[in-house]
């Protein structure tokens, strides 16, 4: 129902439609033509409609991508500053043949989408010989037992079904929560369940830094002055620092 400044604006242009065809009565007098183009206008009123809409949709449509692109990204960052970042650093810790990636991880500001989708490369062949007796099981725990909640909140959040690939990280770093939730002494696994909790690693941890990479890539190209500060904290650079240094 039209109503306010829309029911306005619709009087006023019929109003104004109505003015101008009455002075071309007034003053050209010809009947005739003035209804036979009102009528040759009219006929191609659906085609301009039909245009019209399919524009109007398309446009509609990739300013919502865009936005609900937008509300992902700050998702996405609200997680890695709450625990991203950390289990970055904390996963590291138990991965064997880490100097070697780490070194393809140490962003720059001069990175350019090509080094992103090289640094991406270099993870997905990576082989995360992850061994849970080389970093901090218990730590790790105590972490994601704090981040749960928070964790939680993130899945329940509808825009994550438009992005498979942070859902399907968030997933694996819940079922990595719940895991070692539900183990009472870290101290005392056997092999075997050490191997079930290596995996439950390495997954997450792929899954993470690829994530981490793509969040990088929009963050050099939109948000730069973010990307610094991410550059500054790089958990897989020893050397960063988050002061600016003389």
């Amino acid at each position: 129902m039209l109503t306010g400044w829309k029911l306005a604006l619709g009087v006023t242009l019929v109003l104004a439609s109505v003015v101008v065809y009455s002075a071309q009565l007034i003053i050209f007098g010809r009947t005739g033509d003035t209804f036979y183009y009102m009528l040759q206008d009219l006929a191609f009123v659906p085609v301009q409609a039909l245009l019209v809409t399919l524009v109007l949709d398309q446009l509609f449509k990739r300013r919502e991508k865009m936005a609900l692109r937008q509300k992902m990204n700050m998702v996405i960052g609200a997680f890695f500053s709450e625990a991203g970042t950390r289990l970055l650093k904390s996963f590291s810790s138990f991965d064997a043949g880490a100097g070697e990636i780490n070194g393809r991880l140490r962003l720059g500001a001069e990175w350019t989408a090509k080094d992103f989708i090289s640094a991406r490369s270099a993870v997905q062949a990576h082989g995360f010989g992850v061994d849970t007796q080389r970093g901090d099981l218990p730590a790790l725990k105590g972490f994601l037992h704090d981040r749960r909640p928070f964790l939680l909140g993130l899945l329940e959040n509808p825009n994550l079904l438009e992005h498979d690939s942070f859902t399907e990280l968030l997933w694996a770093v819940f079922h990595l929560t719940e895991e070692l939730g539900l183990r009472e002494d870290l101290n005392a696994l056997a092999g075997t369940d050490r191997e079930h909790l290596a995996n439950d690693i390495k997954r997450a941890y792929a899954l993470l830094i690829s994530e981490w990479l793509m969040y990088n890539a929009h963050l050099k190209e939109s948000y730069p002055y973010m990307y610094s500060l991410v550059v500054r904290t790089n958990p897989f650079d020893p050397k960063a620092a988050v002061e600016f240094l003389d």
